[in-house]
């Protein structure tokens, strides 16, 4: 959810929220564009990287139920989904379908650009951490996955600070 502890955030709250409910609302949004990313890198990665489909299929689970609890917890408190959640899905399709394209290192950069920039609960820490961690063991670095990394980070930070400024 937040970018890195230099980026400011601020949140044009509406009359009766909070700003927890917003910070769902963005979260709930961004894990909703995780779904589609890795969705859609699967569905190519059946011939860019057949050897990530199980990693990304556990992902895909990982990220529904994110989603889903953070859904649970906006209909508890009556909060609507955030204006973002089309935003997320499209662009999250849009990067899982350029990156799978690309191949196993695309994925796996763009899995560890995206779980480093985003704040989570402690639930699903664990499991945002383990994306990270086993996405960066498949790359050989270089000026490619610099660029991506860079870029991925950047717009998952800049989808963050539109959710926020609703």
């Amino acid at each position: 959810m937040a970018a890195r502890a230099s980026a400011k955030l601020t949140a044009r709250l509406a009359p009766g929220e909070t700003l927890g409910d917003r910070v769902l609302r963005v979260d709930h949004a961004g894990e909703h564009g995780a779904v589609c990313v890795y969705r859609a890198q699967r569905r190519l990665a059946r011939w860019t990287a057949p050897d990530l489909l199980s990693e990304i299929d556990e992902y895909i689970a990982h990220e529904m139920r994110h989603r889903a609890l953070f859904a649970a917890e906006l209909a508890r408190r009556g909060q609507p989904r955030c204006l973002s959640y089309p935003v997320c899905a499209t662009l999250g399709t849009l990067l899982g379908t350029l990156t799978g394209l690309l191949g196993r290192h695309a994925i796996s950069a763009t899995t560890v650009a995206i779980e480093r920039v985003v704040l989570i609960l402690t639930d699903i820490l664990a499991e945002e951490q383990e994306h990270h961690d086993r996405s960066a063991a498949h790359l050989p670095g270089g000026h490619f996955q610099k660029l991506l990394d860079t870029g991925v980070a950047a717009a998952t930070e800049a989808v963050i600070w539109i959710g926020m400024r609703r």
